[in-house]
């Protein structure tokens, strides 16, 4: 889904065959520089990501990718595993990539959800993608297959990227549906930051972490068992509150306690509140606005406050 971009200021599994294959993969230059400039020419919707995210800086790089891995998150998004084997090819936990089809002339945007590490370690990325009858998302659902080629390109201002010597901070993310996207990929890269530190010793020594993620109803909260297993993995560090609107159907077991049936409330997000906390924001513009208001108005530095609105 093609987004906007408004700052004021794991369990990862196996990679089979189908990527090690694609190790050896490489599109020539010329190809990526005729698919990127056809693709921004053709781009003329008003609503299209391109121009939404004119202003916004992205990286020089466009890289080959290829698709390693296709998953259904829920009922109504896929995941992608790319291989992305150009080493110049980097990003911050938060960010995401114009995303470049051959024959789809429309760009897409969508946010990674995978961490830096995975990527520095494996050459992966991961993108999750709600249906929709943008072309791009069209495609990703309908006619994505493995080894299926596409070439991608960083950008955003909305990201976590703290250096070794910068003062411990707390984390607050807040996401709303596939809003979770670049805060799962901040999350993963905080849960990377407390193993190097336990570790080495030697990287950003992270406060803790509390997600606010909310969905229609369990089977779209997405990445559940993701963000569970590194709950259960940092249990001091990380914790969870997941919410659900519209739920029609019992809640599991296993997902009960930390499930609760209505919003995310102003109160809870009120009671995380410190000098030493950063808040994330994730979701429909709405929700966006709503919270990132709330919090300027309990006197949160504008600073410390930095939202993302997807359409």
């Amino acid at each position: 889904m093609a987004h906007v971009v408004l700052i004021p200021g794991f369990c990862r599994r196996t990679v089979g065959a189908i990527c090690t294959q694609a190790a050896s993969w490489r599109s020539t230059a010329s190809t990526l520089r005729h698919l990127t400039l056809t693709s921004i020419m053709k781009s003329k919707r008003k609503t299209d990501h391109l121009e939404r995210t004119a202003s916004v800086l992205r990286r020089e790089v466009v890289a080959a990718a290829k698709v390693c891995e296709i998953a259904h998150e829920s009922p109504s998004v896929k995941s992608l595993r790319l291989l992305v084997p150009d080493k110049d090819f980097s990003f911050k936990a938060g960010q995401w990539v114009d995303f470049f089809i051959p024959g789809v002339s429309v760009v897409g945007g969508f946010s990674i959800c995978s961490s830096p590490q995975l990527l520095e370690q494996e050459r992966i990325i991961e993108l999750a993608v709600k249906y929709t009858n943008h072309p791009p998302a069209v495609w990703v659902h309908n006619k994505c297959t493995l080894d299926s080629e596409v070439a991608l390109r960083v950008g955003g201002e909305f990201f976590f990227d703290p250096q070794p010597t910068d003062a411990p901070r707390n984390l607050v993310l807040i996401a709303g549906g596939v809003g979770i996207n670049p805060l799962l990929s901040i999350l993963r890269h905080s849960a990377d930051l407390h193993r190097d530190q336990a570790d080495k010793g030697s990287s950003y020594e992270i406060g803790t972490i509390k997600l606010f993620y909310s969905a229609k109803n369990t089977s779209e909260l997405l990445f559940k068992k993701n963000i569970l297993d590194l709950v259960n993995e940092f249990p001091e560090k990380i914790t969870c509150s997941l919410h659900v609107t519209k739920q029609m159907t019992q809640i599991s077991a296993e997902l009960k306690p930390y499930v609760t049936e209505g919003r995310i409330t102003e109160k809870e997000i009120r009671d995380h509140i410190s000098a030493e906390t950063l808040f994330y924001i994730c979701g429909p513009p709405a929700m966006t606005d709503f919270f990132s208001k709330q919090l300027e108005t309990s006197h949160v530095p504008k600073e410390h406050i930095c939202f993302e609105k997807w359409w």
